[in-house]
């Protein structure tokens, strides 16, 4: 008898919508959100490029890490500054894995105001005169939220990692 609730209750949701699926690939938010971990990842993490990264980052920041702890803001950017971006000569490089980024619209009311976007990044380290190795791979999540019609991560969630 409980199963049977439950199910009517996924129905019902799934029914009028309010249980949201992953958006095309294609779709302007899935588009939007890729450029924005671009930034984050290829600006921010790859170049080192640190002000826009930290434009597309809200005041109240939470990163949460499965093996570095947690992070504001604050502490995000400095241990990008001291410790991803401090030895050229053995650099880490971010790449987003192909096929595995997702986007998920948050709704309040019918109107968008954030998503979630999740998939699969894997770690090189770059070196002189080597060649790019990998050393591991990890999901994240982040939570985007619309402030002043621009995207900003809120929440990011870096997890699962593991080395090769």
């Amino acid at each position: 008898m409980r199963n049977h609730k439950l199910f009517s209750f996924f129905l019902i949701f799934n029914f009028f919508g309010i249980i949201s699926a992953q958006v095309d690939t294609s779709s302007e938010l899935f588009q939007t959100l890729k450029q924005k971990d671009s930034l984050i990842f290829h600006e921010g993490f790859n170049k080192c490029n640190l002000p826009p990264l930290e434009e597309l980052l809200t005041a109240d920041l939470e990163f949460y890490h499965d093996k570095g702890g947690f992070q504001d803001k604050a502490l995000f950017m400095k241990a990008m500054r001291e410790n991803i971006c401090n030895s050229p000569d053995r650099k880490p490089i971010r790449k987003l894995a192909p096929n595995t980024l997702e986007v998920f619209p948050l709704y309040d009311n019918g109107k968008l105001y954030g998503a979630l976007q999740k998939g699969k990044h894997e770690f090189y380290i770059k070196e002189p005169n080597k060649e790019l190795y990998q050393t591991g791979a990890a999901l994240f999540t982040i939570l985007w939220i619309k402030e002043n019609d621009d995207w900003k991560a809120k929440r990011i969630y870096s997890y699962h990692h593991e080395a090769n």
